[in-house]
């Protein structure tokens, strides 16, 4: 099949849709035809209204405008990329490469990672920068808005530089039916770049392919937009905060894109000299990257030094909007402010002192290796008190299950999955028998994909009122976050898997024993994809049809003092604009107060029955919901060994059923889903702990002892330890769950009798 005229079809084909619904939506919401013709002075209006928007837009130096710019163009990137990923995908779904060429696979997988990585995450929180730092840090603009708006304009040039090869493509086979081949020769030469989005030497040096140069020269123009807008972020947060911003009242979106900033103004000028050396021994003869010079290493060493600050500088402004958006969906303030400014500090530093561990298998100096091994582990603990950090924010908090709140939970967990899959690549002997396979793409997957959309969806849920003063429709959000969420786990989970099991990765071709799993992954790949279309239908079309937006604190953050600084100047535009009065919450309390919450687990008072079937029910849920939890972590222990399946058949010859493993796991799944949530609810009030999380982490280790006792099949030594461990782990998810669906109920239940 023809890759280009694919892409280049599917690419058409969405910005068609986008178009065909935007002026649909837009006629729609304006004043009803007469159903006449339109007159020539409308045309014109039209046409003069389009020129001076267009000349708005080319030439606007506004930090929001800029924004809008910056997140508009990285969204378009990123759907590229994602489009380079569903052709990926389909080509997996069977064994031989008999979709695309295995040279056409390579294309696919190098343009599909430095489409994602170069032009669409950090364009996207460039663009979240600079509509939200000046509101958030109070200054009228960025400190320099035309280098602002320079930086900007550089990227599409740069970007189309870097996919030239995927149009002169498709231009040559249009051209080849009219024209000799020797007329055409310059398009049918030029060809995506199919040397690995490393770009590793000798391949990218000897490679003759021109695409290669203006790839490169697409990649340094890049950087010098992004070095320019990260030298911009840094003076603004320097020196435009207002009088009352200091640096201990910063809030930690700002913290954290300063950190990036000066990741990229240390890491950026590095790679455009490595590719300057690129370009010249690829057209001047020198030697750098050749044996007789510097050697191919050279070149990794100088990339990855690059590259692994690289993933902080993408991965760091989704943890500063993470820290900024949870609090305000569990109802209290971000706990250990300043310990997540410090992780991030020690993230920043670090991130450049662990490139070599890509190196691994490169044969290396044994004790440079060692060095940067320890370096690797040690850089998962302000990773570790990040995940801590949000996740007592949530103990006991006052939940609402919004679209951002659901994303933020989901980044939160996949980050734990693919972070602490990371520590095991950090050891040098792991690390030589998994560096080759799928299981780095799931690590690495569970984290980038895991995080970074997920946050730059939530953010445009949260911020949406703000910058539209419109509502997107929440059901379907709420909707489209789940489905990216399960896409998400589904896809990279099993990459993960199948990795372990050693399937190579960066093939075309693969055993068939593999082609259930990568089915499994290609559908999962196909669920984030429909996310990603669900997202873009609601934003476009809420813009034009959702409700507007009434009041000045749309997500009630006045209630637990959340209202920041973006918000008080949407309120005042409100008040200015629309002439609305100040929202006042009905009631205001602490971020955080847990005495004034009742004393039960579920709350409420009622006669035995109601009392009985709402126990029941919300039992039912919480047991539900801890027992999928739960099934990560011993299905985990199955997987490497520690676990014997067979034991559950011990369940079934309990109730005289046939010892069959699939009808005990039913089994224990009832029990999970009603009696130990009954039994949890009957007991909390006199189990340790004064927060309803803290109870139900005890009375899952309370219970994990009797797991252990029941299900221990002779194991001993390292299998005994793993087993106690994924078991006690499995608990807590157990016990997490419980608690977390018990105060969104007891949330629910509380709201429902103020109504009342």
């Amino acid at each position: 099949m023809n890759r280009a005229l694919v892409e280049v079809g599917a690419l058409g084909l969405l910005a068609a849709s986008v178009l065909l619904l935007w002026l649909r939506l837009r006629r729609s919401a304006g004043p009803q035809s007469d159903g006449g013709y339109p007159t020539r002075e409308r045309i014109r209006f039209e046409l003069e209204h389009l020129r001076s928007q267009l000349g708005r837009w080319l030439t606007t130096t506004d930090h929001r405008e800029v924004g809008i710019l910056y997140i508009v163009f990285g969204t378009v990137a990123g759907l590229w990329g994602g489009v380079d990923a569903m052709m990926l995908r389909t080509e997996l779904l069977t064994p031989p490469a008999d979709i695309w060429t295995p040279e056409t696979y390579n294309a696919l997988f190098t343009t599909h990672g430095i489409t994602m990585l170069i032009f669409f995450v950090l364009p996207v929180f460039f663009g979240v920068g600079n509509y939200f730092l000046p509101l958030l840090i109070g200054a009228d603009d960025m400190a320099f808005p035309r280098v602002n708006a320079l930086g900007f304009w550089l990227l599409p040039p740069a970007l189309l530089l870097a996919r030239a090869g995927l149009f002169v493509q498709v231009g040559g086979q249009l051209l080849s039916p009219v024209f000799p081949q020797e007329t055409i020769r310059f398009f049918l030469t030029l060809r995506e770049v199919s040397v690995g989005w490393t770009l590793y030497a000798p391949l990218s040096v000897q490679t003759a392919n021109p695409q290669v140069d203006l790839l490169l020269i697409g990649l340094h123009l890049s950087g010098v937009a992004t070095t320019l807008g990260a030298i911009n972020f840094i003076v603004t947060i320097l020196y435009e905060r207002a009088e009352d911003v200091t640096w201990a009242t910063l809030d930690i979106f700002s913290w954290n894109m300063l950190v990036t900033s000066g990741l990229v103004l240390f890491a950026f000028p590095l790679l455009g000299s490595a590719i300057l050396m690129l370009l010249l021994d690829r057209n001047f003869g020198t030697t750098f990257f050749a044996v007789e010079g510097g050697g191919p290493i050279l070149w990794q060493h100088l990339f990855w030094f690059w590259g692994h600050p690289e993933v902080y500088i993408l991965f760091l402004p989704a943890t500063g909007l993470l820290s900024t958006i949870l609090p305000k969906f569990v109802g209290r303030r971000l706990f250990g402010y300043k310990f997540i400014v410090y992780s991030t500090l020690g993230l920043g530093v670090l991130s450049f002192a662990v490139w070599a561990h890509h190196m691994f298998t490169t044969g290396i100096d044994p004790g440079v290796r060692a060095s940067f091994m320890a370096n690797s582990i040690v850089i998962a603990v302000p990773s570790a008190i990040k995940v801590f950090n949000w996740l007592t924010t949530m103990w006991d908090g006052d939940i609402r299950t919004t679209a951002p709140f659901i994303l933020a939970a989901g980044s939160i967990g996949t980050f734990i999955v693919g972070g602490v899959t990371g520590v095991f690549l950090a050891v040098i002997p792991v690390d030589i028998l998994y560096h080759g396979t799928y299981y780095v793409v799931g690590h690495f997957h569970l984290i980038v994909v895991g995080i970074i959309p997920f946050m730059m969806i939530a953010a445009s849920y949260y911020w949406y009122p703000l910058l539209t003063g419109r509502w997107y429709d929440r059901r379907l959000a709420q909707f489209q976050s789940v489905l990216l969420i399960f896409g998400s786990t589904v896809t990279f989970t099993t990459l993960l898997i199948i990795g372990g099991f050693g399937l190579p990765r960066r093939q075309a071709i693969y055993p068939p024993e593999y082609q259930f799993a990568s089915q499994i992954a290609t559908v999962g790949a196909y669920v984030i994809g429909l996310a990603a279309l669900l997202w873009l239908y609601n934003v476009v079309a809420s813009y034009w049809r959702g409700d507007p937006v009434q009041s000045t604190d749309p997500w009630d953050l006045k209630a637990t003092g959340q209202f920041t600084r973006e918000w008080q100047w949407f309120e005042d535009r409100m008040v200015e604009k629309y002439d609305l009065t100040p929202a006042q919450p009905a009631s205001v309390r602490p971020a955080y107060d847990p005495e004034g919450e009742p004393a039960g687990a579920l709350g409420g008072v009622g006669s035995v029955a109601e009392t009985v079937s709402r126990n029941a029910g919300m039992a039912a849920a919480g047991g539900f919901v801890g027992t999928v939890l739960m099934s990560g972590g011993l299905g985990t222990a199955i997987l490497i060994g520690v676990l014997d399946p067979a034991s559950f058949g011990e369940i079934a010859e309990l109730v005289g059923l046939p010892a069959s493993p699939l009808i005990g796991a039913a089994l224990f799944l009832v029990g999970g889903t009603v009696t130990w949530p009954l039994v949890f609810l009957a007991f909390q009030e006199y189990l340790p702990g004064r927060l309803l999380f803290e109870t139900g982490l005890v009375f899952a280790t309370l219970i994990s002892t009797g797991f252990v006792v029941a299900f221990y099949t002779g194991q001993s030594g390292l299998a005994l330890i793993g087993y106690v461990a994924f078991v006690v782990v499995a608990h807590w998810a157990y016990g997490l769950g419980l608690s977390v669906t018990f105060q969104y109920l007891r949330r629910r239940q509380r709201a429902r009798r103020e109504v009342g």
